[in-house]
């Protein structure tokens, strides 16, 4: 059997056929609780969804509903909470409490549990971070072991994997923790010109290409550690049907998510502020050329959140009221860039016939994707007025995540320059309030409402 990630990359396994739930003329099929429109699975009660889940000796879960369910489930019910009872159920169907096994049905029976269990580690890796999902796991394999010695090293395999995968995405959270906090503590807080010792981005590099490919390092970097379950956890509701509590309120599990949103917003002030510091027109006018440039590498990589993070930089007030920086500049950056979704769908397709990881590259706008995806949640009800979990609308967001996990899987095609980045990381930024002193100083106030802002900065 192979691995979850290779089979990952056909998208086509996470395409729902049409989410258009008033179109559906034809008639509702129902298989033991189960309801189906077109051939499609469109709701149904949690009990069945789960039982849907369970591989028995002859049949095995298709891949799409593993992860459609495993990604949305967790909206009703807690990971250890669903585990446990897919195990119960395990143990009840092929009686495995037995005093003696069927060794027969059981070496059936093996491989599939065996599957599933590898899967959910594969592709969810942050929910085995719980003692009680481990204990559920062990459990399970004890029980199917005396038939078959091959289970044992199965086991043992699946736990070292999952072990060097949660190893490998908590090092990257401590990495960007120490980094983040280094810039929190001294560094962030100019309120004015920083003295001159302060290097500038054309010093430490002053090739376009290349800061476009670091830039694409650090993003695929950070998109490696974020998990399929955050976009979900983010938009937490209380379940209608669980009056008892909310369910992961307490510890919303979205920390690489919020991380690599603040990554954007460094990313926008450090360009403010690289083209607000230099005191001389010339440089301030050579500093926008230069990040114009990086833009449009960025666009041809296929790294549209930097892209979109140097724009925004451009954008913010301090930086686009320097009329006489720009003056040498006719285009607007923003121009060639304003058809995002055609540029990310093309960068999508380029992707799926790719042959070298560097055609691979799609770095979505992420703030535009948990948008999407934050509508789409608000749009539908998890619940349909029987209580039926609303699975059609589980399908739509497991198609727009699963194209996620596809594109945070490339390994980077570019070598690292341990410089470039660490400059990116940690060089000092101005605050909004800094901008617009350093803004002032470059180009003095044009009308009364930037005079009294000054004043006020000053």
């Amino acid at each position: 059997q192979e691995g979850m990630p290779q089979t990952l990359s056909s998208t086509s396994m996470f395409t729902p056929c049409g989410f258009s739930p008033h179109l559906h003329t034809s008639k509702e099929d129902e298989q033991g609780g189960l309801i189906f429109q077109d051939g499609n699975l469109t709701s149904a009660s949690l009990d069945a969804l789960i039982q849907h889940l369970i591989p028995t000796t002859d049949y095995y879960p298709e891949k799409a509903y593993i992860f459609t369910f495993l990604l949305s489930s967790r909206l009703f019910i807690e990971p250890h909470e669903l585990l446990s009872r897919v195990c119960h159920k395990c143990i009840e169907q092929q009686r495995l409490d037995d005093p003696v096994l069927d060794k027969a049905r059981i070496r059936k029976f093996g491989p599939k549990i065996l599957q599933l269990l590898t899967e959910w580690t594969e592709t969810f890796p942050y929910d085995f971070q719980e003692e009680r999902m481990i204990g559920h796991l062990k459990d399970m394999i004890h029980r199917i072991a005396p038939c078959d010695e091959a289970y044992w090293k199965k086991m043992n395999q699946l736990l070292q994997t999952l072990n060097q995968k949660l190893a490998a995405l908590s090092h990257g959270q401590e990495g960007i923790v120490k980094i983040s906090a280094a810039v929190s503590d001294k560094l962030v807080a100019f309120k004015s010109k920083p003295p001159s010792i302060q290097r500038e981005i054309l010093s430490v590099c002053s090739d376009p290409y290349t800061l476009a490919q670091q830039l694409t390092h650090v993003e695929l970097e950070r998109l490696s550690h974020i998990g399929p379950e955050e976009f979900v956890q983010a938009f937490v509701h209380k379940d209608p049907l669980d009056g008892t509590k909310t369910c992961f309120s307490e510890q919303k599990k979205t920390s690489n998510l919020e991380a690599y949103v603040k990554w954007f917003n460094r990313l926008c002030y450090l360009v403010a502020t690289e083209i607000c510091m230099p005191a001389k027109k010339k440089q301030r006018a050579q500093v926008i050329e230069f990040f114009i440039d990086v833009a449009r590498e960025c666009f041809n990589i296929g790294n549209f959140n930097s892209l979109m993070a140097i724009i925004s930089g451009m954008n913010m007030s301090p930086v686009s009221r320097l009329k006489k920086t720009w003056s040498k500049h006719q285009m607007d950056p923003t121009g060639n860039f304003y058809n995002y979704r055609t540029a990310l769908r093309g960068a999508a397709h380029r992707s799926l016939t790719a042959h070298s990881n560097r055609e691979k590259i799609v770095i979505p706008f992420f703030s535009l994707l948990i948008k999407d995806i934050y509508f789409l949640n608000e749009g539908c009800a998890n619940r349909l007025p029987n209580g039926h979990v609303n699975f059609e609308k589980f399908l739509e967001l497991a198609k727009q995540v699963g194209e996620f996990i596809t594109w945070k899987q490339v390994e980077c095609p570019f070598e690292q320059d341990p410089n470039i980045i660490h400059y990116l990381h940690t060089a000092p930024i101005f605050t909004e309030d800094g901008l617009y002193l350093a803004s002032y100083e470059s180009e003095s106030p044009e009308n009364q409402t930037e005079k009294d802002r000054w004043k006020s900065l000053r």
